[in-house]
């Protein structure tokens, strides 16, 4: 099967999306994954399981249900091999070196958007004629059938 519309979605919206299920990151992140394909790399896989299984977040959920998440939406993805020269070799790059693996992940995969909630990413939206837009922004466009389109 061809997925058409590739979706790039940041750590800091997947933490809101595991945290808290009635928020926007969340009801985002349904509406992507009902429209198109969630695309993920080794690093921001990695980057997810790592920050999920801080103990900070016991108080919200517990590390079961966080894996249980993590487990789920990596099964339901689509990996790309996205190598470090790749991310190291961005242009323009992000003020935050660790947001360039969502960068060169949206490029690798040809993404229709990225989905932050990172500052250092919805400043360089547009990024090589990829949108890089916030949750909120996601759900406004998909809404009037723009966002993948």
């Amino acid at each position: 099967m061809s997925f058409v519309n590739r979706v790039v979605i940041d750590t800091s919206t997947l933490i809101s999306v595991v945290l808290k299920p009635q928020s926007i990151p969340r009801q985002a992140f349904l509406r992507a994954i009902t429209s198109a394909k969630i695309c993920v790399s080794p690093a921001t896989l990695e980057e997810l399981e790592r920050v999920l299984m801080r103990d900070k977040f016991d108080t919200y959920l517990n590390k079961d249900s966080r894996l249980q998440f993590f487990r789920h939406y990596k099964a339901n993805t689509m990996l790309y091999p996205v190598t470090i020269e790749e991310e190291s070799s961005l242009a323009p790059p992000c003020r935050d070196p660790l947001d360039h693996k969502f960068l060169a992940l949206a490029r690798h995969c040809s993404a229709k958007v990225l989905i932050s909630s990172d500052d250092d990413l919805l400043m360089l939206n547009p990024w090589q004629n990829i949108p890089i837009i916030s949750p909120a922004d996601f759900l406004k466009l998909s809404e009037k059938g723009n966002a993948l389109s």
